[in-house]
């Protein structure tokens, strides 16, 4: 099978070491991983604006770059959302390792106490249900803590939080108290772009760090 890696543009620019998380897992469970070096944005963050004729050119860059291969994995349930009704063969982490390669066990060793939040486009468009879960809760020495409300936005919403900021940082207030209820040391998800909304809320009112899920699999 030929995998190829899609990082997405907040990864890149500001989290690398989850794609580097990525790759780890993939090659631990066996699998080769191919990083496209013409990837760019995918468009998700346009599309989502209501700017769907701007997104369409870097939609279709997105297929003629990873035109060949046989899944293309992305740590970033919004951006795999935004791409599943063109593109079948994009997965998200968490679906791939559990849907494809049917396995829930990549070998992690976490000796911490975790609490998850899903995020709204892997909970409501991509269904991913337990699958993150799954895969925590077989990594070593991990505690998990139940998070009250789960279901419920972080306020982040891509643009929404800039064009909507006092529903927003209401909506992070409420997300940040549940999470701090909980007594844990991390917070993870499955996109980091809510993960910056709310870390940057738990930095300021102390709290868990937050982090992606994929780093946790691959300590």
């Amino acid at each position: 099978m030929r995998v190829g890696l899609f990082i997405t543009c907040v990864n890149d620019l500001m989290y690398p070491r989850t794609g580097r998380a990525v790759v780890s897992i993939l090659e631990r469970v066996g699998v080769r991983v191919e990083f496209p070096q013409a990837q760019t944005c995918c468009g998700q963050m346009h599309g989502n604006s209501g700017h769907r004729d701007a997104a369409a050119p870097l939609r279709k860059r997105f297929g003629e770059v990873f035109a060949g291969f046989d899944a293309v994995v992305a740590p970033s349930g919004s951006c795999v959302a935004f791409l599943r009704d063109e593109y079948e063969n994009v997965y998200e982490l968490s679906e791939f390792l559990v849907d494809v390669l049917e396995t829930d066990d990549v070998g992690g060793v976490f000796p911490h106490k975790v609490t998850y939040h899903p995020t709204c486009h892997g909970l409501r468009l991509l269904h991913l249900g337990d699958k993150p879960l799954r895969l925590l809760a077989n990594v070593q020495g991990i505690e998990l803590l139940p998070l009250s409300r789960a279901d419920e936005c972080c306020g982040f919403g891509g643009t929404f939080s800039v064009k909507n900021p006092g529903v927003s940082s209401a909506m992070l207030a409420d997300k940040c108290d549940a999470i701090r209820d909980t007594g844990a040391e991390y917070l993870a998800a499955a996109d980091n772009s809510c993960l910056s909304h709310i870390g940057g809320g738990l930095s300021r009112r102390g709290g868990p760090k937050a982090v992606h899920y994929a780093e946790i699999l691959a300590a």
